[in-house]
């Protein structure tokens, strides 16, 4: 009789549990069928939620796909031009390569100091996660206004057009001056130290093949994250074998007796912490003397935004295996790699082309580094390797490298958007996913839109001219999101934890903060223009949230 009580008791309790478990699948499903009703920005105490992946999505991306992401994401076309204003603004070998090994260190220490809050909160949206939980929703809510109104989409813009930029090399229609529908010519307009405007707005072949770039990868993107992430990897591998054979190439066949003697026999030329360096302040400003760290600080804004972007991984997070052991591993391997191949292209920048020239040299080697055609370094080093057919190699690899880039900026981007709309912080739509591939699709659209109207606008390079200032800051407040975490959740579970806590996350600030001053002092024109656009989302924040706040009261009327 006991057993038959004890038997009876236990088919009651599985029968329960059975019925809970039921319930909480169909909450589930009617959650993800209303998700066009926003929810409220959850509170601490949600934080269980929080640290555990998004259960809608599909996790298809393994340590080589996430790595692979990081790495796509970085390498664009950067790297085979920033170089030349680098080296105009510090003027000294020596120099230009500590402009990249600063660039890797801080790089690689906000790397490491994202893997534990990626691996604490592996969720769709990533870096907004973090800044919404650690310091609250307004901040999640600024990081993600920015991102979609200049940051992403802005940069997605720039890379699509750079592909048509030199497609153009291959078929000369493609150009910028070719229009199909010229709309508009915005003349200059100077506002202290600034000048908006002075930008072209319609359809010409260029953009129109970055138009059409643009659709293409957000429509494939669509069909699952096994697809993007399989086009990412095909032409990462690609880019970094391009970059990989850009350097071998330069060791083996490229040193140029000149260039050698030039840069490494004067190596340390005007490098003293002591020297003086002439920089602009502003547009068209006085010009200023100013020490090597302050120059360094300076020459940051090419480099920086060169290695950014490593931290989109982190947005597709909810569709990463494993994530509390892949996403810090595919942060540091990635970041690793690129900021490895970055430095060896500026020695062979520097072991190929002087790096003084005259802006009217007659040749590759005359012209030099420092002015190099359209500051097309890379172009200019393997036409000097190969001749012009080392000009075609590198458009090639430009294309390939820029391609990769778009479609890992617009696979992740779209993730943080639909974070938001989670949060009924964007619009509501947003926050569907497609019913068969479980994508957000809408949020893919929506970002592609966007990002054609910033093709068409003529208008992306100068927003992100302004914009590398608004970036710093968002990473110098997550990384104090993770001082504030380990305060406010010490007993949480960090599967990893940041190397060289405290120290390296709090050199990073320091040297972060240290450039966002020298920026905001000498070169204004990239800052304070991106700080008004972080500052204009404040008011649709709190307007967004009312209407967020009236749709959760009627819902639940």
């Amino acid at each position: 009789m006991d057993s038959a009580v004890k038997f009876s008791g236990i088919e009651n309790r599985r029968w329960s549990l059975s019925k809970a478990r039921e319930r909480l699948r169909t909450n589930d499903e009617r959650l993800e069928g209303s998700l066009s009703t926003p929810t409220t920005t959850p509170a601490a105490s949600d934080w269980e939620i929080h640290s555990h992946q998004d259960s809608e999505l599909v996790q298809g991306l393994g340590l080589t796909s996430a790595t692979m992401l990081v790495m796509g994401s970085m390498i664009g076309s950067g790297i085979f031009i920033v170089s030349a204003e680098i080296a105009r603004e510090v003027d000294s070998p020596a120099l230009l390569i500590a402009a990249w090994v600063i660039t890797g260190f801080m790089t690689i220490v906000a790397a490491l100091s994202y893997g534990e809050l990626a691996a604490m909160m592996p969720r769709a949206g990533g870096q907004y996660v973090y800044l919404r939980e650690a310091l609250g929703p307004l901040w999640g809510f600024l990081y993600g206004w920015t991102l979609f109104l200049v940051i992403q989409t802005g940069t997605a813009a720039a890379v699509a057009v750079g592909v048509g930029k030199f497609l153009g090399v291959f078929f000369p229609s493609i150009s910028s001056t070719n229009w199909i529908l010229h709309l508009w010519k915005v003349p200059p307009i100077p506002i202290g130290p600034m000048v908006l405007g002075n930008m072209d707005v319609g359809i010409s072949t260029q953009n129109l093949v970055a138009i059409l770039i643009i659709i293409f990868l957000s429509i494939v993107n669509i069909f699952g994250i096994k697809t993007g992430a399989f086009i990412q990897n095909v032409f990462t591998v690609a880019k970094v074998a391009a970059l990989l054979g850009l350097v071998f190439l330069g060791v083996a066949l490229g040193r140029n007796p000149q260039a050698l003697a030039a840069n490494f026999g004067a190596f340390w030329h005007n490098a003293g912490l002591s020297a003086q360096h002439a920089v602009q302040v502003g547009m068209g400003g006085p010009m200023a003397m100013v020490g090597t760290l302050t120059i360094l600080a300076i020459a940051q804004v090419g480099s920086l935004f060169s290695a950014d972007a490593w931290n989109n991984v982190t947005f597709t997070a909810g569709e990463v295996k494993n994530p509390s052991r892949n996403l810090p591993l595919s942060l540091a391997l990635g970041t690793g790699v690129v900021i490895a191949l970055y430095i060896a292209a500026n020695f062979v920048y520097l072991a190929v082309l002087p790096l003084h020239g005259a802006g009217g040299g007659a040749t590759i080697v005359e012209r030099g580094i420092q002015h190099a055609t359209e500051d097309r370094v890379g172009t200019a080093v393997m036409t000097q390797m190969f001749g012009p057919v080392g000009g075609l190699l590198m458009a090639a690899a430009i294309i390939i490298s820029a391609f990769g880039c778009d479609n890992g900026l617009l696979l992740s981007g779209a993730r943080v958007y639909y974070a938001m709309a989670k949060d009924g912080l964007f619009f509501r739509n947003v926050a569907r996913l497609h019913p068969k591939y479980k994508t957000p699709a809408v949020s893919l659209m929506v970002q592609m839109v966007w990002t054609c109207v910033l093709c068409i606008s003529g208008s992306y390079n100068q927003l992100l001219d302004y914009i590398i200032f608004a970036v710093l800051v968002f990473y110098i407040l997550t990384i104090v999101g993770l001082f504030v975490l380990r305060r406010t959740h010490p007993d949480a579970a960090r599967p990893y934890r940041a190397v060289g806590y405290p120290v390296l996350p709090a050199i990073y600030i320091v040297m972060a903060l240290f450039i966002d001053v020298v920026l905001l002092r000498y070169k204004p024109q990239f800052t304070w223009p991106g700080l008004i656009v972080v500052l204009l989302g404040i008011p649709v924040y709190f307007a967004w949230s009312r209407s967020a706040g009236r749709n959760m009261g009627s819902a639940s009327a």
